[in-house]
């Protein structure tokens, strides 16, 4: 791959790294003994009323689905980073075969080509 390319691709990655870890710090923890895992706050008011309660129970599950969504993104442009280090990035992880240079733009953290994403 080309080395001004990998190069734009690794900035993309990075820069969605520290978006997506921003995001996740303004709700959750990072869980300091699994990669990739964080926690998810709940909101804990000592004056709240019923219906407060059931409002913060809907924004505690609202915040575990967005959780789980940006950990699964994150995990992937972490792992997409390795890769470049580990000079593997690029490579479909299905069939072996280069990655389009169309999609990884469109999608740097992409782990199969376009072939294998469809099946």
């Amino acid at each position: 791959m080309d080395k001004k390319l990998l190069a734009e691709l690794k900035g993309k990655l990075e820069g969605q790294k520290a978006a997506l870890q921003k995001e996740l710090e303004s709700f959750a923890t990072e869980d300091p003994n699994l990669k990739h895992n964080w926690d998810a706050k709940f909101p804990n008011r000592e004056d709240a009323d019923k219906d407060e309660s059931a409002d913060d129970a809907q924004e505690y599950d609202n915040a575990l689905s967005l959780e789980h969504s940006l950990e699964l993104k994150l995990r992937d442009v972490s792992m997409a980073l390795e890769k470049i280090g580990q000079g593997s990035y690029g490579v479909c992880e299905v069939c072996g075969k280069t990655i389009d240079e169309e999609r990884l733009l469109a999608c740097p953290e992409a782990k199969t080509c376009l072939k294998c994403h469809q099946k």
